[in-house]
């Protein structure tokens, strides 16, 4: 078998190749501070978008910020992405792949406790794994579909066996919903896990606080005696909780405010780049959006440079209506990008049948921050290309269970994945429950299934170029901006470090950090 547990010879994805290189520093233009030996005590506080009164621990369904970070809080993923976007052993402790990738040995890491005080052993592992296989309803679902088996070889070793090899198999299992559980738990508003913090006290969509681990498995980490989380959905509102000393971080720092903001000598920016990306999404079942015309339309009826200026002040690159980032190793750098074309716009909205395209944008700053903004530049933009726009002001509250995914034409947006098989098998095959354009394309899932199962880095590379072609020409995803990812954090929040998958340093930001005496 082949070992592949240390994966420090594998590319970079082009992520993080240096932070200078990637602007990954202090908007002063000096790099991040050293980093210094971590202490124990004091109370974290961090103020977070993206949180909701339906918010719970269900770990098949997280899908915003404040959910995924508490998530973390309590829990351990089998594998974590490190700050240079490599796979690193969590509670896999190692893996080896059999030739061609089709079966892997996962170990599992000993001497690790839930908080209940039980010890972490295979069927653990095995029982959180099913919960997204099958009839499940997981966002991860796609993701674990190609397992055909999941074998107990003792009590802290694993066999996973793929339906067709898989190198990404590791990185794949990063992903933030397999977290683990105890085998036979379900109860998500009192979760038990084998991570950092326990859950002192929750209010869903309200604030959070959660006391020290005291027997946490990792060293240097869970140094702060408790993290404290205010779900705050209102940038300015966040914004003056940092600037006030309420919390010590934020994430989601307004594209248009935040250089002023970094020039408080008591607070940092980190600037990360990466996958993250801003869509408008039209729901390919639903007229008008049913006809690929009407989806052209809107492709062509935004001005994606007056977008990244004005709504992203710049922090980010154009979008060119697929998902995959210029920093992953495969990016079509072929695609020719599209421009704003009024005339084009024209054409193919009179050839789906309208003369004008009347559409309504249900938008919030729930999605972005800037979204609203964002939506009146594109509709804007969008009536000088033949384009109607009304854009309906959504509430943030409820606003991924009300109104993403439930409505024709709304405001979304996707945080980077490690790899780019990762992020088009959640958010674009066909099977996936995450599909939130629900697009439909036989060809693409082929296409899919096939670039797993290659060895041949070449090979996979003109796949994933002809599925980032099929999303650009037939998706429904308008993707005008990739943003990079942005906090705001005190001076006194040591062993900070930038993160090119999520905010708050991969949303972990609670177990890595400490407090200045």
């Amino acid at each position: 078998m082949t070992k592949l547990h240390d994966m420090s010879g594998i590319s970079r994805r082009g992520l993080l190749a240096g932070a200078a290189g990637m602007g990954l520093v202090g908007l002063s233009g000096l790099p991040l501070r050293a980093q210094e030996t971590p202490r124990k005590g004091g109370t974290l506080k961090l103020g977070i978008s993206g949180g909701s009164t339906t918010d719970d621990f269900d770990i098949r369904k997280l899908a915003d910020w404040v959910p995924v970070n508490q998530a973390y809080m309590v829990m351990n993923g089998l594998v974590e992405i490190d700050s240079d976007n490599i796979a690193q052993p969590e509670l896999f402790s190692a893996w080896e792949a059999e030739e061609g990738a089709a079966a892997w040995v996962f170990d599992i890491r000993q001497g690790v406790s839930f908080h209940n005080g039980k010890s972490l052993t295979a069927d653990d592992v095995i029982y959180s794994l099913n919960l997204h296989r099958g009839e499940s309803s997981s966002a991860a679902r796609s993701i674990l579909a190609p397992i055909t088996e999941i074998e107990k070889l003792s009590d802290h070793q694993i066999r996973i066996t793929l339906e067709s090899g898989n190198a990404d198999l590791p990185y794949l299992l990063s992903d933030y919903h397999l977290l683990v559980v105890p085998e036979g738990f379900d109860d998500w508003s009192n979760p038990v896990g084998t991570g950092p913090f326990i859950p002192e006290r929750v209010e869903p969509g309200v604030r959070g606080r959660f006391v020290r681990n005291e027997d946490y498995w990792k060293p240097g980490c869970a140094n702060v005696d408790a993290v404290e989380v205010v779900v705050i959905n209102d940038v300015t509102a966040r914004t003056n909780a940092l600037m006030s000393g309420q919390v010590h971080a934020i994430n989601a720092v307004d594209f248009k405010t935040v250089t002023l903001l970094g020039r408080n000598p008591k607070l940092e920016i980190v600037r990360s780049a990466g996958g993250q990306h801003f869509t408008f999404l039209m729901d390919c079942t639903k007229a008008p959006f049913t006809d690929v015309n009407a989806r052209l339309a809107i492709k062509y009826a935004v001005d994606r440079e007056q977008l990244l200026k004005t709504a992203l002040n710049g922090f980010g690159q154009l979008g060119n209506d697929h998902p995959i980032p210029q920093t992953d190793r495969f990016y079509n750098s072929e695609l020719e990008q599209r421009a704003y074309d009024p005339e084009k716009a024209q054409f193919h909205a009179k050839k789906a049948g309208f003369d004008p395209l009347a559409v309504t944008l249900s938008a919030s700053d729930a999605a972005f921050s800037g979204a609203v903004d964002a939506a009146a530049v594109f509709r804007s933009a969008a009536t000088g290309a033949g384009v109607d726009v009304t854009i309906k002001r959504e509430p943030a509250d409820g606003y991924w269970s009300d109104v993403w995914m439930q409505v024709p034409f709304c405001m979304s947006y996707w945080g980077g994945r490690p790899t780019a098989d990762q992020m088009l098998s959640i958010a674009y095959e066909s099977s996936s429950s995450y599909n939130d354009t629900r697009w439909s394309n036989e060809r693409f899932d082929a296409l899919l299934k096939e670039a797993r199962a290659l060895l041949d880095e070449e090979k996979r590379r003109e796949i994933y170029w002809e599925c980032q072609a099929l999303i650009h020409e037939d998706g429904g995803a308008m993707i005008p901006m990739f943003g990079d990812y942005l906090d705001a954090v005190s001076k006194d929040v040591k062993g900070v470090k930038p993160h090119a998958m999520f905010n708050l340093m991969g949303a972990r930001m609670a177990e890595k950090v400490w407090l200045e005496a």
